[in-house]
């Protein structure tokens, strides 16, 4: 989508209404180029029907009929000061209508994203210094020459092998890696580029651009928002390292699908065999300072504290791993494409990016191949004895039905961990974009009613703008002074083991969209979380606190009010589209593993019912949420159904 001149000058009013700087240097969100980032992040949008309905917003917003429907009366928004655009604006947010807000939190969204990110003209943003936040670094001269050796097509393409494996993430690098260890000849195919260490410059604008997909950006509904990794190595180069194995009851649980190996030595030896290669330890889970303050609230309250062990090595636990989100610059993080398409290309595999599968090709109910194209209009080809699907959540089962596969369940029960946080200001200097992403959880309100279903809590290192993802705007100056502030706030973050699902659907042009409304009882999980991190906030010493509520929720300690009025006005402010601002942690489920093709997308293989050489390697295939950091679960999926795939081969 390219805008036009009245499109871009309805989108540089909103922007403007949402940051028009101040008078002491920060300047407004169009001066410091925060249009131009949004827009582009439009242009790479792929679902058409996404960008339609922002241009005939954008074209009605500024008109007289569109201030009717905004509750200013006949007149042009951008003719309005800017407190009665303001006034416009929160107006919207705190609508009856569902659609307004969630318009609210997409144009909240795009504006801040981009605004905090900008570098401005000379690559370092007066904000940055308002804030004390160093900025990017930059790429690292001395960095490691890139381990792999992949091809993008330049023409056409045609290939024969024997197993093609579509995604190169945590699911797709360990499948590949295991189909090639057994002898066989395997092609990874995958839709994003490949950037390793020296690629890398520690700043939001350049990751979110390289390393993570153009969309979708939220649920259809607009309750969560979602991002997701696109690039060689899929989620595992730009996750926090969070190592988590199956928990034993979510493996008991699996088994009652029908899959029973998840509770036998099979899994067991899946679990170690990716434990070892990841070199997953403890060696380097030393607390930034703000998992120490929510060590600190934890102890306070006697409840649950547990350190996370993570997979990397030489992992400095300071500035770099802090922007290790974005990739990491040290080349510590053992992702797949340090370990596990390392090994496949060792052993005689072959990668290739920037090839976007459209389609498995079968014949006589058996897979083919698949086909696929590149962005500049290449055909490539590759005919496999055997496929392996590792899109993740999001693309697989939408590659699934383009190639035709009819399981009523392919899409269906997606989890997606929503998640929220709360935020408090200390008398103390945190700096939340430094330390360890993760190195300190708290699992007190995992189980909150004897289901299995409850939150756990972590802290994530924060730079400015993944900060205001969980932010409420009630206000351009007061959201400022805030952000001013960002070096003396922490969070706690709540993630929800979800038991109702979602689903993807797959639109007219083939691309997925993703229809997910948290339930009520998954809503009042989140809403035990959000009192749960208030009160270690408290107890850790928070002189301010705030929700990621719209309607503007917070505490301070100087009021002397309880806290049990704060965490009764987030519980009554709800968790609605557009009413607090959440995310999709962790997308899972929507091509699950089970027992029946009544019940389930793949068999206990991971294969398709109807394609038996057609395998799901990724988190789509959990049969419900895992209720913790996916990654070592994904990859020992992934490397129990590959190398149940290599045995069906020499069979």
């Amino acid at each position: 989508m390219t805008l036009t001149a009245a499109q871009r000058a309805t989108f540089e009013s909103i922007f403007d209404t949402f940051a028009p700087g101040d008078g002491d240097g920060i300047p407004s969100a169009t001066r410091l180029g925060a249009v131009p980032i949004a827009e582009g992040m439009l242009e790479a949008n792929p679902r058409a029907e996404e960008a339609e309905l922002l241009a005939r917003v954008l074209s009605l917003w500024d008109t007289p009929i569109g201030g009717i429907l905004l509750g200013i009366g006949p007149r042009r928004f951008s003719s309005l000061p800017a407190a009665r655009r303001e006034a416009a604006l929160i107006a919207m947010s705190d609508s009856r209508l569902p659609l307004k807000r969630v318009l609210f939190q997409n144009l909240k969204s795009a504006a801040m994203l981009s605004y905090y990110i900008a570098p401005g003209a000379d690559g370092r943003s007066p904000l940055w210094s308002a804030m004390g936040y160093p900025g990017p670094p930059g790429p690292r001269a001395d960095a490691a020459a890139p381990p792999l050796h992949p091809q993008t097509p330049v023409s056409d393409l045609s290939l024969d092998c024997d197993v093609v494996v579509v995604g190169s993430g945590a699911g797709g690098g360990t499948a590949a890696a295991v189909l090639a260890a057994e002898g066989y000849d395997v092609v990874v195919l995958e839709k994003g580029a490949y950037y390793d260490d020296r690629d890398f410059d520690g700043s939001e604008l350049g990751g979110l651009a390289r390393l993570y997909a153009p969309g979708p950006s939220a649920t259809a509904e607009g309750q969560l928002s979602v991002l997701s990794a696109q690039c060689l190595g899929g989620g595992t180069v730009v996750n926090f390292s969070t190592s988590f194995r199956t928990p034993d009851r979510v493996r008991a649980e699996w088994a009652a699908h029908g899959v029973p190996q998840f509770t036998t030595d099979e899994y067991d030896q899946a679990l170690d065999a990716v434990w070892r290669r990841l070199g997953v330890n403890g060696s380097h889970s030393a607390p930034s300072h703000r998992d120490r303050i929510m060590q600190r609230g934890l102890a306070e309250l006697g409840w649950h504290v547990g350190e996370l062990e993570r997979n990397v090595v030489g992992c400095d636990t300071g500035v770099e791993c802090g922007r290790c989100g974005y990739g990491c610059r040290i080349g510590a993080k053992q992702s797949a494409a340090k370990t596990w398409l390392a090994d496949a290309e060792s052993a005689g595999a072959r990668l290739y990016t920037g090839v976007d599968v459209r389609r498995v090709e079968t014949e006589g109910g058996r897979a083919t191949g698949v086909t696929g194209r590149t962005a500049d209009g290449r055909t490539v080809t590759v005919r496999a004895r055997a496929v392996v699907v590792a899109g993740g959540s999001v693309q697989t089962p939408a590659l699934l039905r383009r190639s035709g596969l009819q399981n009523p369940n392919i899409g269906k029960h997606l989890r997606l961990h929503p998640a929220t946080a709360v935020w408090a200001e200390f008398d103390e200097d945190v700096r939340p974009w430094e330390g360890a992403m993760q190195s300190r959880y708290s699992a007190e309100h995992a189980d909150l009613d004897g289901s299995g279903y409850g939150v756990v809590y972590e802290t994530a290192a924060a730079n400015p703008g993944l900060s205001v993802a969980f932010q409420s705007w009630r206000g351009a100056q007061a959201h400022l002074d805030v952000m001013k502030r960002l070096a003396r706030y922490s969070s706690v973050g709540v993630i929800a083991r979800d038991q109702d699902a979602g689903e993807v659907r797959v639109d007219k042009n083939g691309e997925p969209t993703l229809h997910y409304t948290l339930s009520d009882r998954d809503a009042r999980r989140v809403q035990a979380g959000v009192a749960g991190a208030s009160r270690i906030l408290e107890a850790a010493g928070a002189l301010r606190m705030f929700s990621g509520h719209q309607a503007g929720i917070e505490w301070t300690r100087s009021s002397g009010k309880p806290l049990d009025a704060f965490i009764g006005r987030c519980a009554a402010a709800g968790y609605g589209p557009g009413r607090c601002s959440m995310a999709a942690l962790h997308l899972m489920g929507s091509a699950r593993m089970g027992g029946s093709a009544e019940t389930s997308a793949v068999d206990p293989d991971g294969a398709t019912w109807e394609v038996p050489n057609l395998v799901v390697a990724d988190a789509s295939t959990f049969p419900t949420a895992s209720g913790v950091n996916p990654m070592i679960s994904i990859e020992a999926i992934a490397y129990m159904s590959a190398t149940r795939l290599a045995g069906r081969l020499r069979a």
